[in-house]
């Protein structure tokens, strides 16, 4: 009886499975466990007529394609139905891509303009993207300032016959990065005749345009002749979507119309930046240098407050507000910067150009060449417009910082900008954007003004664009007594060119302030040339490469009593190269990232592979693989799979694996270093010593914007010393197929990863650190800011303050802020994720029409973080926060394609599906699990702060309709998100994407829409 014993895990699991059979209720997908044939024109390779295929994660050919690793398969049949129209889109639908999942929804990232999947939720550096089973090279920005990946946006979708989604561990076979997964997207191998597609949408409130078109022609019957050659084009283009069009709570960061908080503060203070700049008297250290503001403001005459003065308020085009209480007072003009500038979806366009030639060299070889080119492009304008006021950029000096404690307009500007109040010097004049220029004129040290100021009229944004260029070919053939071999080698190269607009340059900045130049009282009286000398727009191209060459040789061997004995051996070396350059080198731009990640080395690697089949009903699988790194550490993985069929209805199977994540270039090179930013929010303590309060260590602001949520960085460099993350992986599962038209799968996993590369683990930590001292009472802000430095320090080895801001204006002694901290990368502390996959698929023919309805989910049972303060629990929360675009870990994600065929009619619903997430992330410095605890903008002092515990589940159904005319042309009619179901709100998200998560409810921002097109082959 001690077998059928109650433990809390299988507790769990039971409770599990009903939720598996409510996800497959309420859920999507368009997975099946074997590949068809593949669609359109002729492609007459890897379809179910061969006997034998290769499934990923194998070297072997096998006619069985349920294999001990569980396999999930895209089809381009299905991917139609549902209406998916990149691999992108295909891909981050698998129920296993969850935590640090890329869209290109998300444009603040690091990697804004890519798109990356992360099977179970590992990271996108431990998922290895494959085509036609070989790598390709990687992006050359970094996600999250470290972690390497293949953009989805440059893999041309027209071409895929199918998608192999590997979810086991596969550094037996493929080496580094297959902790996670492998995905592997097969292109077409032949194709004969013309076919291609044009489609166009829109969204319900006309934005948000798809143009959509491809042509693949090819000529040359492979089985006959013994030749192919195809080429192919596709080019796409999708509108831009803003915040504003979609309306409230997606437009803004005041949810007190909700009971929230309302973090908007460019419509309630006149010490922030906003597009009407605010001005108050204060003094000037330096008449040259408009950096040496003083730190304290003048009074008014026998007050306690002073007036700030809003320039150009004439101008306001809203109706003004007016600050009568605390010590900065005046009149404004009200702005929600969140509407006016932030965009839901970039303007995107992307086109390649592929082609591939075939070729039956003799009865026994095959040989290949491919070649293709891919440009994606994107153009971001989601960004505000740049401050006036600003740190330096990391690295640089903190004099040419204009926030500390404040950059002031002079009293004398003249034309050549130096020495201006000297009467002696030519052309100078009082200066018209500062109003106490003529009461100071004989006074200038004591007339400045200090502004504060967006500079509206240079919009802000960026243009990047990505060029691949890939090139493969290969050799196989057959020789002697069943001997197999391959050879193949691929080359790839990605060339990315960043166009950054909008951005101040420091020296510019200077003498646009001391010459009058640029028009502070009525920016759009600027000329463009005055604009284009402030902001410059700032070039930088970035690249990497990869070159691998692969060769393999297998046979079988002898015959078991369940099929031939199959071995296979092979070895490969690889180079690779980025060069990912400093968009700051010079430090003369504010506003722009000092990250940069420079590297390359070459891998050897060995491997092999056995499948016994040792009975009819027992199979056994056993590979590995030696990886050798020019750096100097080597790996072996090993793997082994068992597949057991007791009857024909039913197979249990199940994996053990090694493997290993290689560091980033990034993370080791010597040269490499980044700053990365999330949003904290400052502690009770602190806001109580900045005219807010204490409300049991939650902050309430009091109004003022130095107590609000903002972006704290930490820099963190390269560590040559690192060690590869190691992982162990298992997997048990069953196969179900009591009948033809019915076959179900679940599958347990659970996979630990160790020595993680953590870039500063305890940066959380680090900063909670440095609040930690905010009751305390000190003389200045620099004693306070000292004291919470050396605080920082304590956490650990490595830790440190690298920049604290400008002092609050209204409370120049109490504690500034924190802006960036330093924290290195080690190997450090491990993850555990486990939990269960759920598939089926039944089709039932019905007299004439024809129903086939498939489901798949993912319900993760835990995810933890081990580290030395404790457990980090991240399953159904925003944890890890610090991973990607932080939008959490969903315990529960699916999918569910239904499809009704009548005749040459075909109608298609595809449902999704994402669990609630619990608004906590014990990765930010707290091992907390209660809400009113952990709420990053939302406060237990808000009324109805549960309401924001969790972000509610969400739901979106997309529907396809499509009627083949002939054997030649197919027209079809989709409606994405037809119940228009909205994104849940989401107050813990990232500032840039306002109360909701791009990675998960992107459907619900985009809302309805519509898209009509035509496919035709001859």
């Amino acid at each position: 009886m001690a077998f059928f014993r109650s433990t809390p895990k299988l507790r769990l699991l039971a409770t599990a499975a009903p939720l598996g059979l409510l996800a497959m209720v309420a859920t999507p997908a368009f997975a099946q466990t074997a590949p068809a044939p593949a669609s359109g024109g002729q492609a007459t390779t890897d379809d179910q007529s061969q006997p034998d295929i290769v499934i990923t994660g194998s070297l072997l050919s096998r006619a069985d394609k349920e294999t001990p690793s569980p396999v999930t398969i895209l089809t381009s049949e299905n991917l139609a139905r549902a209406g998916i129209t990149s691999a992108a889109e295909a891909i981050r639908s698998i129920s296993a891509d969850s935590a640090g999942s890329i869209g290109t929804g998300f444009q603040t990232g690091f990697s804004a303009g890519g798109s990356a999947v992360s099977l179970r939720g590992l990271g996108v550096s431990s998922t290895l993207v494959l085509i036609d089973g070989l790598r390709s090279t990687n992006f050359p920005i970094n996600d999250d300032g470290h972690n390497a990946y293949v953009d989805l946006n440059s893999v041309p979708f027209s071409l895929i016959d199918r998608i192999e989604v590997l979810k086991d561990g596969a550094s037996s076979t493929y080496g580094a990065d297959a902790i996670g997964g492998v995905v592997n997207l097969i292109l077409k191998k032949t194709f004969t005749g013309l076919a291609g597609n044009v489609e166009g949408g829109v969204t319900e409130k006309g934005d948000g345009s798809r143009y959509r078109a491809s042509l693949t022609a090819g000529i040359g019957d492979y089985e006959s002749q013994g030749w192919n050659v195809y080429l192919n084009g596709e080019y796409q283009r999708d509108g831009r979507i803003s915040n504003n069009s979609r309306g409230f709570p997606y437009n803004t960061q005041d949810l007190t119309p909700i009971g929230g908080n309302d973090n908007n503060s460019a419509d309630q203070s006149l010490t922030v930046n906003t597009p009407t700049a605010y001005v108050v008297r204060t003094t000037q250290g330096n008449l040259n240098n408009p950096l040496t503001g003083g730190t304290t403001v003048f009074n008014d005459a026998g007050q306690t407050y002073a007036t700030y003065t809003a320039l150009g308020i004439a101008n306001c085009a809203r109706p003004t507000y007016t600050v009568s209480t605390g010590s900065a007072r005046g009149v404004g003009c009200p702005y929600d910067l969140t509407d006016l500038y932030r965009q839901i979806q970039p303007l995107q366009e992307r086109y390649s150009v592929n082609g591939r030639l075939s070729v039956r060299l003799s009865n026994d070889i095959e040989g290949y060449v491919t070649g293709s080119f891919s440009r994606s492009y994107v153009n971001i304008t989601s960004a505000f417009p740049s401050a006036i006021r600003q740190t330096q950029p990391f690295g640089g000096s903190p004099l040419v910082a204009t926030s500390n404690p404040g950059i002031v307009l002079p009293v004398w500007i003249c034309p050549s900008g130096v020495n201006c109040a000297n009467p002696a010097t030519a052309g100078r004049t009082l200066n018209p954007n500062n109003p106490y220029a003529a009461a100071f004129a004989n006074d200038p040290g004591n007339g400045a003004a200090r502004i504060y100021y967006l500079f509206s009229d240079i919009p802000g944004g960026s243009e990047r664009t990505n060029d691949v260029y890939r090139f493969s070919a290969g050799l196989n053939g057959s020789f002697g007594d069943d001997w197999k071999w391959r050879v193949e080698s691929v080359y790839a190269k990605d060339n990315l060119t960043l166009k950054q607009h909008g951005l101040i340059n420091i020296a510019a900045l200077a003498t646009a302030i001391n010459t009058g130049s640029y028009n502070f009282v009525n920016p759009q009286l600027n000329s463009a040339a005055v604009r284009a000398a402030l902001a410059p727009d700032k070039v930088t191209p970035s690249d990497s490469s990869m070159f691998s060459l692969d060769a393999s040789i297998s046979k079988k061997l002898f015959d078991l009593p369940g099929g031939p004995l199959q071995f296979a051996i092979g070895g490969q070396v690889r180079r690779e190269t980025l060069t990912n350059n400093n968009q700051n080198a010079a430090l003369d731009t504010y506003g722009l990232t000092t990250s940069s990640a420079f590297g390359k080395h070459t891998v050897w690697a060995g491997y092999f592979e056995v499948d016994a089949p040792i009975l009819k009903v027992l199979d056994v699988n056993v590979s590995g693989r030696y990886d050798k790194y020019s750096e100097g550490y080597g790996r072996f993985s090993p793997k082994v799979g068992i597949k057991f069929e007791p009857i024909p209805e039913l197979a249990l199977r199940g994996t053990y694996s090694q493997g290993f994540r290689a560091p980033t270039f990034a993370e080791a090179g010597p040269r490499s270093q980044y700053a990365g930013f999330v949003t904290t929010n400052p502690p009770g303590a602190f806001c109580a010593q900045h005219g807010g309060s204490n409300n049991n260590g939650a902050c309430v602001t009091g109004g003022n914007p130095y107590n609000f949520s903002y972006s704290v960085g930490r820099g963190f460099a390269g560590n040559p010393n690192l060690k590869p993350e190691k992982s162990r992986s298992f997997t048990a599962g069953a196969i179900f197929q009591p009948a033809r038209w019915f076959s179900a799968t679940i599958d347990y996993y659970n996979v630990k990863k160790t020595d993680l590369v953590a870039n500063g683990p305890l940066a959380g930590a680090a900063i909670s650190a440095y609040y930690s001292v905010a009751a305390n009472a000190y003389p200045s802000a620099a004693a306070a800011s000292a004291a919470g430095c050396a605080a920082v320090a304590a956490v650990g080895a490595g830790y440190s303050c690298n920049l604290v801001d400008g002092v609050d204006p209204l409370f120049p002694n109490a504690l500034p802020r924190v802006l960036i901290v330093n924290a290195p990368f080690v190997n450090v502390n491990s993850d555990t994720t486990e939990g269960l996959d759920f598939s089926a698929t039944l089709t039932a023919p019905i007299g004439g029409v024809k129903f086939t309805s498939r489901v798949e989910a993912t319900y993760v049972i835990r995810y933890d973080r081990d580290t030395a303060a404790g457990i980090q629990k991240f399953a159904g929360t925003l944890g890890p926060y610090d991973l990607s675009s932080g939008n959490g870990t969903p315990r529960i994600r699916g999918n569910w394609q239904n499809t009704l065929e009548i005749d040459n009619f075909s109608l298609n619903a595809t449902a999704y599906y994402v669990g609630r997430i619990k608004e906590i992330g014990t990765d930010q410095g707290s091992l907390v699990t209660d809400c009113s605890a952990n709420l990053y903008r939302v406060p237990a002092s808000a009324p109805g702060y549960s309401a924001f515990c969790y972000i509610n589940s969400f739901i979106n159904v997309d529907l396809n309709a499509s009627v083949k005319v002939n054997d030649k042309f197919t027209f079809y009619f989709n409606v994405g998100n037809v119940l228009n179901a909205r994104a849940p709100v989401a107050p813990a998200a990232y500032a840039s994407a306002p109360n909701f998560l791009t990675t998960w409810h992107y459907a619900g921002l985009v809302g309805r829409k519509f898209s009509a097109g035509a496919n035709f082959k001859f």
